[in-house]
């Protein structure tokens, strides 16, 4: 019996979704007992605080210039949706123009004066490459908004 195209994206859906981890709520990121912004799985996730290859964020300053700066370079990105913010925290959700949803955490770390990060999808073993790509332009952007 031939595959059709929605037999086709119906396997795919079904497959797809044995891999989706749950959304996160919000208490699951709560500044004071939230774990080290870890990636247990590298192939969808990457982060500041371990070897995915980027730097965390300077900022000079307060804590409150450093979340403004931080909202201020989010303006730049209208698939971004705040859904939890405190005084040294934020988490954002980004939705792709396909409907992935990607989880970006923000700590500011006020001893050494920089914010840490965690890009996540929410969806799936794999994000082919989005949150590198996302956290590359996110940092640029960041750099570019501080200069200012």
């Amino acid at each position: 019996m031939p595959i059709t195209s929605r037999g086709a994206a119906l396997a795919a859906a079904i497959v797809l979704s044995a891999c989706a981890s749950p959304a996160p709520n919000s208490s699951s990121v709560a500044a004071a007992d939230a774990p080290k912004l870890a990636c247990p799985l590298p192939s969808n996730c990457v982060n500041s605080t371990g070897t995915g290859g980027f730097a965390a964020l300077p900022y000079r300053g307060t804590p409150a210039q450093a979340m403004a700066l931080l909202q201020a370079t989010l303006k730049g990105f209208p698939e971004a949706t705040v859904v939890q913010s405190d005084a040294l925290t934020m988490q954002v959700i980004f939705t792709t123009p396909m409907g992935f949803r990607d989880q970006v955490d923000f700590r500011i770390d006020t001893q050494n004066q920089r914010i840490d990060f965690r890009s996540r999808s929410l969806f799936g073993l794999f994000d082919w490459g989005k949150n590198r790509s996302r956290m590359q332009d996110f940092t640029t952007r960041f750099e570019q908004q501080a200069r200012q």
